[in-house]
């Protein structure tokens, strides 16, 4: 995945609230929160399997990377999440090469309580005002039944399927929205 070419657009945006929660570049209070996120098997679990923590707390620098493209979601005041828009490589998914890929990633105790659309929501709204015009892909584990709902909530149909990381892999497709 390569990071997002914003153009002109700044980086990080202001933050973007939403009824529940902010959208924001990372801090380095994060740090926790991303070990925690990128160690977790529950989250992970569709996802090729958790690095083990001790790799992750080693190789997470004192402040995670604020990337173009990767929104922290706030909820109360704590990171609950990710939500990251980046170009997609095609190395795995040809239909994908080029396009912009959604992804998110949410801790276990934010997840059924719709926060993961919320954020993604406002993500794919901030996105068609910097960027208007452009299709976005995303894809996941078919196996993955919540992510499959949240795909069709967003507004993505399917493209194609292909076997990655030993499963069988959905990728979707979510025509442009025109900028606000």
């Amino acid at each position: 995945m390569e990071d997002l070419d914003l153009g002109a657009a700044v980086w990080p945006p202001a933050p973007i609230r939403t009824e529940r929660l902010v959208l924001r570049g990372s801090r380095e209070g994060d740090r926790a929160a991303f070990v925690d996120l990128f160690s977790s098997p529950e989250v992970h679990a569709y996802l090729g399997g958790a690095r083990p923590r001790e790799e992750v707390e080693r190789e997470l620098p004192g402040a995670p990377e604020d990337r173009p493209g990767t929104f922290v979601a706030e909820l109360d005041g704590a990171m609950v999440g990710l939500v990251l828009l980046r170009r997609a490589s095609g190395d795995r998914r040809p239909a994908a090469a080029g396009a912009l890929d959604l992804g998110y990633l949410f801790l276990p105790r934010a997840w059924g309580s719709g926060y993961a659309a919320e954020a993604c929501t406002a993500a794919l709204a901030w996105l068609a005002g910097v960027l208007p015009g452009e299709p976005v892909v995303l894809a996941t584990q078919s196996a993955n039944i919540a992510s499959m709902r949240l795909a069709a909530r967003l507004g993505f149909t399917e493209v194609e399927r292909y076997r990655a990381w030993g499963a069988e892999q959905w990728l979707g497709i979510r025509p442009p929205t025109p900028g606000t």
